[in-house]
């Protein structure tokens, strides 16, 4: 059976109703989503354990534990896009508030690539 995990990033702990984070790095939590056959799916909703929550590592080198395929999201800086392309890492604009409306869309094939970092400052 072939499996595929996205992560993506969202503001609260309330399932497919979670709403996702404007901004990646500082998404209070992660939205674990893996997709098997005949597209069901599965929701873990884990804490963001990073270095600007008071954890250890960059948001997008702590995904990558996860074994995503793809990251859904709203934007991100360039490091993380770099990172994260790097280990092959499909990364997908977010299109829709909640987290279930983007995993319908990205089931539908209706998610474009993103390719262009978010256009405001990040830290270096």
């Amino acid at each position: 059976m072939v499996k595929t995990i996205i992560v993506i990033p969202v503001e609260e702990d309330k399932g497919d109703n979670s709403k996702l984070s404007q901004h990646f790095g500082r998404a209070p939590y992660l939205a674990i989503v893996e997709i098997k056959e005949n597209n069901q799916y599965t929701i873990q909703i884990k804490p963001n354990s990073s270095q600007h929550f008071g954890g250890y590592g960059l948001p997008s080198e702590n995904i990558l534990k996860y074994k995503p395929d793809a990251v859904i999201t709203y934007g991100m800086g360039p490091r993380a896009i770099q990172i994260l392309s790097s280990n092959n890492v499909e990364i997908l604009s977010a299109t829709s508030p909640t987290l279930k409306e983007n995993i319908e869309k990205y089931l539908k094939g209706q998610l474009k690539n993103q390719v262009e970092p978010c256009d405001h400052p990040h830290r270096k």
